[in-house]
């Protein structure tokens, strides 16, 4: 295991976000939780410090639990993007439902408000 990747996970001294993720991610999935955390760190490999610590912490205010997330929004920080994620795919979040407005019912919101 390399140097930093020891740091993340037994030190934890690059970033307390580190920590919640790692706790977000095993209360989410139990066991491949942890197997999905580790992917993170190593996102250091490729990425700067500064770039993984933001993409974990917006991660976490975005309520975006996952390696892909966190992924996403460091390559959207690197490329000046907004970030564009898919909430299918975090099934464990709750969904919110839509429904269509029919004309009808607007039109007599409308009669109502007239009167």
């Amino acid at each position: 295991m390399a140097r930093w990747a020891r740091r993340v996970l037994v030190g934890g001294e690059l970033s307390e976000g580190f920590a919640t993720l790692r706790r977000l991610l095993e209360g989410h999935m139990s066991g491949p939780g942890t197997r999905k955390f580790v992917q993170v760190p190593r996102l250091l490999e490729v990425f700067g410090v500064e770039d993984v610590i933001a993409g974990v912490r917006e991660a976490i205010a975005r309520g975006v639990i996952s390696f892909d997330a966190v992924k996403h929004l460091v390559l959207c920080r690197i490329e000046r993007r907004p970030p564009r994620l898919n909430l299918k795919v975090y099934r464990y979040l709750p969904q919110a439902t839509v429904a269509t407005t029919l004309a009808k019912t607007y039109l007599c919101l409308m009669a109502g408000a007239a009167s």
